[in-house]
């Protein structure tokens, strides 16, 4: 059969979109996934995402990592679905959606690649060592690094991501450096196990420790750079509650076309 896809991009981290609102794919297939995924002989993303009918909801995201296996909450990949809907003219300016972490909220703007993601709240913050471990959708690590343009974060990413203590479920891994206004950041995303240009709950994660970390409370709102692009995070906190969480960036059409499988 021949599957209809689109490729999308939130700040590089890149997705292979599916209108599967028909159940015309049987989507749980993590070799086919893992396939179309590949760069070499596929079409190449981050992950691959259908797009599915869901009753109270404008739609449904199903996620998959690059390896074909089901995934945690995606942030960019949550932004790109919201532009797809909004291409497919299933929503105009604003969306309730259902992902694997619950019902999301997001508004869009006109030109349709703008994305503002509300984020599940965050109650829990821990500690290993000097990082900070929480979860903003998936499990992330994160790191306060110096020098982290020459750092391997491959190397690095890897060998936390691969410890006795995350080894079995594993984690994202993000390091950030104070820059400007916010932060630059770099990661290593389980599922795809390597760096990626961004990560949504990776750069939420990080804009929630560091308010943590520097006592801050109410309304906060933080840039941060990625290897990608720009991308925003605000929220309200009163120093352990955060909520109100909002990722915002571009989410843009990068081509479609159609592959036999």
């Amino acid at each position: 059969m021949n599957i209809r896809f689109y490729k999308f991009q939130g700040a590089g981290n890149d997705f292979i979109l599916v209108d599967n609102r028909q159940n015309t794919v049987n989507h749980q297939n993590p070799a086919l996934i893992s396939r179309l995924c590949n760069r070499r002989f596929g079409i190449g993303g981050d992950g691959m995402m259908f797009l599915q009918d869901r009753p109270g909801y404008d739609f449904e995201m199903i996620y998959y990592n690059a390896d074909g296996q089901p995934s945690s909450m995606c942030g960019n990949g949550g932004r790109c679905i919201v532009a797809f809907a909004k291409l497919l003219g299933i929503i105009s300016t604003e969306t309730n959606f259902l992902a694997v972490d619950g019902p999301h909220y997001a508004k869009i703007s006109a030109s349709g690649d703008w994305v503002s993601l509300q984020m599940i709240d965050v109650n829990e913050i821990n500690r290993d060592g000097e990082a900070y471990v929480l979860n903003t959708g998936s499990p992330h690590y994160v790191a306060v690094t110096t020098g982290l343009n020459e750092k391997d974060v491959y190397h690095d990413g890897y060998a936390i991501r691969n410890n006795d203590t995350y080894r079995a479920k594993g984690i994202n891994v993000n390091f950030a450096e104070p820059s400007g206004d916010g932060y630059f950041v770099r990661t290593f995303e389980r599922g795809v196990e390597d760096e990626t240009y961004a990560c949504g709950t990776g750069v939420t994660a990080v804009a929630i420790a560091m308010a943590k970390q520097n006592h801050l409370t109410g309304k906060v709102n933080t840039p941060i750079k990625v290897l990608g692009g720009n991308l925003n995070i605000r929220f309200e906190t009163d120093g352990t509650h955060y909520k109100n969480i909002f990722l915002e960036g571009p989410a843009e059409l990068v081509f479609s076309g159609e592959i036999e499988v």
